[in-house]
């Protein structure tokens, strides 16, 4: 026997094969939490940490969420028209080194770190702008010469503590996807984000009217007749239909989501009160879905579930009923209203989990902010793992982005007649980009399943003694989906 014999045989791989078991699917769900930069809420903790104390924080986020089986991270690179990366387009933030326009030193490119250690780990990494904030009132020192306060001050206006680019400015929209597009073509990265920050929220100019007489005045002068709601409107539609658009043509397989205000108008559904966003943010959330100008949405359903004029479930539903193109609806969740002390019930976060899941049409969540579950607010991050993310999942599929399966893996088997110890190991079965396996083994009759990351390697040791009789190796690409299963049964 020359020493070794194989414990495994391939199966044959033929679709509808009469004797094949049909194998277990790992859960699908979108489990994220955002990482808000601005004002240093997650990250980094201060502004004078050195790069490695910045590497360390980051790793620290990121092995949070995966212990607590999260599978996406929406990490904020542009809160103020400056970046958390590196770019030609603007200067480094005050966030990150504690100096606008200053790199890290040693240098070192946060977003390709976070890409890199995120992809390792089996997880999604999306990339948050803020797409019209030109400076928050956290930010300290003076604004270098390349921020758009001095080389588009056209586009600028001051409001309040604020600088905001107007969106209705051309050269606002043309600078904000030049920036966006930048990272799409550099980065791979899985998702681009936008937030809720449209025009800006009236109490921070103390209520005043947005200052943007001249544009207005122009557009009357050309013959506008729309009134001037539905003329900031357009401009803002005009903005996210660009920004869809702009961003398929780039990279058909990059998830554009959007995360506005939960409410689209009072009275919708019947009952809700609160901000109106279509009036005040200038902001037609519910046009946007409807269109489809979007991969995934994720209204901030910051409520708790009892709360009946803002009503978790009834806002839910109500969104649900709006997706008419079938996109993801991943509601956001203000999972930092847990407090060490005081605050939210942790239990009212595993609830809304729980009614996420229960609504037809909505497949996943998205927690504001990381520095919740970092903390383990009131033992929260253990409440999720212990019991609705006791187990991981998979992203949801998108498969009007890219439907084509991977192919079947290739896998190979090692070890000696002697020691009996075998070691299965794989590969993917083309160039198509694998960011998880699905390791599936079968003990005393009954089929398990895995989700096995880049990390953790290709390759599975084992004994007879324990048990398996039978094995199946699926790989999974960048928008979900599943190759055939190469298929292993004992002799």
């Amino acid at each position: 026997m020359n020493g070794a014999i194989s414990l495994f045989t391939a199966c044959l791989l033929v679709s509808g094969m009469a004797r094949a078991e049909i194998l277990p699917e790992p859960p699908r769900e979108f489990r994220a939490a955002w990482v808000a930069t601005v004002a240093n809420i997650d990250w980094p903790s201060n502004r004078n940490l050195s790069t490695e104390k910045q590497k360390e924080e980051l790793l620290a986020i990121l092995d949070k969420a995966e212990a607590i089986n999260l599978n996406a991270i929406i990490f904020q690179i542009r809160p103020m028209a400056d970046a958390l990366y590196a770019s030609e387009l603007e200067p480094w933030s005050e966030f990150l080194t504690g100096q606008a326009g200053r790199a890290p030193d040693p240098f070192y490119d946060p977003l390709e770190f976070m890409i890199r250690e995120s992809h390792a780990r089996g997880m999604e990494l999306h990339v948050w702008f803020n797409p019209y904030r030109a400076k928050h009132p956290s930010h300290r020192t003076e604004l270098p010469e390349d921020h758009v306060w001095h080389t588009k001050r056209e586009i600028v206006r001051e409001y309040g503590n604020y600088l905001w680019m107007d969106p209705a400015a051309e050269g606002t929209k043309r600078h904000t996807l030049d920036v966006i597009l930048d990272v799409v073509r550099r980065y791979n990265v899985d998702g681009v984000h936008i937030d809720d920050y449209f025009y800006p929220y009236k109490s921070y100019g103390d209520g005043a009217d947005f200052p943007d007489d001249d544009l207005w005045e122009a557009y009357l002068a050309d013959g506008g007749d729309m009134s001037r709601s539905d003329w900031r409107r357009s401009h803002v539609n005009d903005f996210v239909e660009r920004f869809y658009n702009e961003v398929k043509e780039e990279d058909p397989t990059v998830k554009v989501g959007i995360s506005p205000f939960g409410i689209w108008r009072p009275g919708y559904p019947e009952g809700i009160t609160g901000l109106d966003q279509y009036e005040h943010l200038y902001a037609d959330a519910r046009l946007w879905l409807n269109k489809g100008w979007v991969d995934y949405y994720t209204p901030q359903l910051y409520w708790p579930i009892e709360q009946t004029a803002q009503a978790y479930p009834r806002l839910l539903e109500w969104w649900v009923g709006e997706n008419h193109e079938n996109r993801h609806m991943w509601p956001g969740n203000f999972t930092s209203r847990v407090q060490r002390d005081g605050g939210w019930d942790p239990q009212e976060i595993v609830n809304q989990v729980i009614v996420t899941r229960e609504q037809e049409g909505a497949t996943g969540n998205v927690h504001f902010s990381m520095i919740a579950l970092l903390q383990n607010r009131q033992n929260l991050a253990d409440l999720l793992t212990e019991g609705v993310y006791r187990r991981p999942a998979l992203v949801p599929a998108s498969p009007w982005l890219d439907a084509s399966a991977p192919e079947a893996p290739v896998v190979s088997q090692r070890g000696t007649f002697w020691s009996r110890t075998r070691t299965v190991s794989w590969q993917p079965g083309c160039d198509k980009e694998i960011r998880n396996w699905v390791i599936h083994t079968k003990r005393d009759g009954e089929w398990e399943w895995d989700i096995v990351p880049p990390a953790a390697g290709r390759e599975l040791r084992f004994h007879p003694r324990d048990g398996i009789t039978e094995m199946a190796v699926v790989a999974v690409d960048k928008v979900g989906n599943l190759s055939a299963p190469t298929r292993l049964q004992a002799r």
